[in-house]
């Protein structure tokens, strides 16, 4: 998909915070193998290898466009792949994922499959947005669902694969992984106006349906705006971002 980093960063503040209540997840120890799926622009990356001693970190990501923001940050232990993140082979001490999992389908095989990959003793710490039941959410699927730009996406509509607390509990105990921690959280957060609302979500839930559209996606956003307007009038607007958060270690 084409991401915008300046877009993306637009909300850099709002978008770092649960990265930070995933990073308190993390068992640091000296010397490990680690990995951050969907590693973006690099500078949590970053943050992420600064905090683990010794270790040697790899980011991947699989839009060039992020990759070479992030090759600024490069160290002799800190290096950056272009990869998929849902065909992660390897042993890995560490396998990390700070909102990129959502991209990848099928998380009742995709979890087992990463969880697979950790060595003896190693941990898994993902966080992914939950918030696709929200209104923004539920306007532009109704907006993609009319014409005409049902016709322009030949009917195509993103569900998130994001399963509920208890079914990504459920997964790690058929791992017969331990110490198991999985909640959700919401991160406050407040908005000028509805238009920022669809600013947000332009740098990450409409990115598919943006590289469908074409020359119609100015035509699309400016219904999002309207309908949005009327759905969270007045300024600012409060945006409650929910996220889901989970970590887990694999038996020695």
């Amino acid at each position: 998909m084409p991401w915008n980093p300046d877009l993306y960063h637009k909300f850099q503040s709002e978008r770092a915070a649960p990265f930070y209540d995933l990073l308190a997840l993390v068992d640091v120890r000296p010397n490990l193998k680690v990995i951050d799926l969907g590693c973006g622009s690099g500078e949590l990356t970053r943050q992420l290898a600064d905090r683990l001693p010794h270790s040697r970190v790899t980011g991947l990501d699989n839009s060039p466009d992020m990759l070479k923001k992030a090759a600024s940050f490069s160290t002799s232990s800190l290096i950056f792949q272009l990869g998929d993140q849902s065909t992660l082979t390897g042993e890995w001490d560490l396998i990390f994922s700070n909102a990129a999992l959502q991209w990848s389908e099928n998380h009742a095989e995709l979890i087992p499959r990463l969880f697979g990959c950790l060595a003896p003793g190693g941990q898994i710490a993902v966080q992914v947005p939950s918030n696709h039941n929200h209104i923004s959410h539920q306007i532009y699927r109704e907006t993609a669902a009319e014409e005409p730009f049902r016709s322009i996406l030949a009917g195509f509509q993103r569900h998130s694969p994001v399963l509920t607390i208890d079914e990504y509990a459920r997964l790690l105990f058929e791992c017969s992984a331990e110490a198991i921690t999985v909640f959700e959280k919401v991160y406050p957060h407040v908005l000028e106006d509805s238009d920022a609302v669809v600013e947000w979500i332009s740098g990450t839930a409409l990115i598919p349906y943006f590289e469908r559209l074409g020359s119609h996606k100015d035509e699309f956003l400016q219904v999002l705006r309207a309908k949005m307007r009327s759905a969270l009038p007045g300024s600012p607007v409060f945006y409650p971002f929910r996220r889901i958060l989970f970590s887990a270690k694999k038996p020695n």
